[in-house]
């Protein structure tokens, strides 16, 4: 992009209003990382939040209170991994996701 088109766009983003600046700020993030674009894209999920749902939470909160949370890089080195890992599998495609399809 040349100086001219940055500097025109920066102007453009001087004149909006909170509100839409929040939005863009998003359109902007989701552009430039790709799991905000897949989480920004992912369908929502409408599955209802049954009374089983509620009960977990309630036994989760209640845990809680007794007992630390678990850190990532805990629960990561059990399974042989670590924050790199992580880190580089949230940047990997998933198979359906490179275009290429079984059979």
């Amino acid at each position: 992009m040349n100086t001219d088109a940055r500097s025109h766009v920066h102007a453009l983003i001087d004149r909006l209003p909170p509100v839409q600046l929040a939005a863009l700020e998003t359109i902007l993030q989701s552009m430039l990382d790709p799991l905000s674009r897949k989480l920004a894209l992912a369908p929502i999920d409408d599955e209802p939040f049954t009374e089983e749902d509620r009960q977990a939470v309630a036994e989760a909160d209640e845990w809680l209170k007794d007992n630390q949370p678990v850190p990532l890089e805990n629960v990561l080195a059990d399974f042989g991994l670590g924050m790199t890992d992580w880190e580089t599998m949230a940047k990997t495609p998933l198979p359906e996701e490179t275009g290429k399809r079984n059979g």
